[in-house]
């Protein structure tokens, strides 16, 4: 998802040596659950160019609590000195999806009980310190600004959708999307350097992704896709 950051390791007398880079500490904990992401569930079959409009719908529909969820989260924290470093309105996708259901006609589709779960972790992640927060970010807005980048290309060619539809990963209001992401791969550094609770949010990395993993999965049997796996 994110290319290497060289880092070091720094070790404190009386205490556990942990790495100066959280970016590096996430990417390490987090390297064979992207895999898994990539290569399972509706992602999957979204990157093969298997997917429907119908279950891209279905896709858009359960992620709109969690963007919620962690934008709404995100913003209650924007005055703190950790979180509020990463806070930035725009990567917030929840009106893109709105806008993209809205385009699909597809409003009313189910949220499924992972999604459901996805929020409830995001909002005990935003309890409290709400430095947790950190890992959701960098594995969401990364991600789009990344591989989203390469799913909306597939969707438009594989699934004939135009860009009224694709607005999820479009993000209009960063010019240059290369020197945005090492800014806030900066941002997530500073942060990272600023809190106590490192380890917790390196861990909060791995439960973001298996969320993930899971929402993924029951996206695609909920859409009538599961039997491809097999073939």
């Amino acid at each position: 998802m994110l290319d290497r950051v060289e880092t070091d390791h720094v070790e404190m007398a009386g205490r556990s040596t942990r790495p100066a880079s959280l970016l590096e500490a996430m990417r390490d904990r987090t390297k064979a659950l992207h895999v898994t992401a990539e290569r399972t569930g509706l992602v999957a079959e979204l990157l093969r160019g298997r997917g429907t409009v119908q279950a891209y719908a279905l896709l858009l529909r359960n992620l709109l609590p969690v963007y919620e969820a962690l934008e709404a989260d995100l913003v209650g924290h924007q005055g703190t000195p950790v979180v509020g470093l990463i806070v930035r309105p725009e990567l917030h996708r929840s009106a893109a999806i709105r806008a993209d259901l809205a385009q699909l006609d597809a409003t009313d589709l189910t949220v499924l009980p992972e999604a459901i779960a996805y929020v409830r972790a995001i909002r005990e992640a935003g309890s409290g310190s709400g430095h947790p927060l950190l890992a959701h970010a960098y594995t969401r807005y990364l991600g789009d600004l990344s591989g989203g980048q390469i799913i909306k290309k597939i969707l438009a060619r594989s699934l004939g959708l135009q860009q009224q539809a694709l607005s999820f990963y479009e993000f209009s209001a960063i010019g240059d999307i290369p020197l945005f992401k090492d800014e806030y791969r900066g941002a997530l550094e500073q942060a990272g350097a600023a809190m106590a609770e490192h380890e917790a949010v390196v861990e909060e990395a791995a439960t973001a992704f298996q969320l993930n993993i899971a929402l993924s999965q029951a996206l695609q049997q909920a859409s009538g896709l599961g039997s491809r796996e097999r073939e």
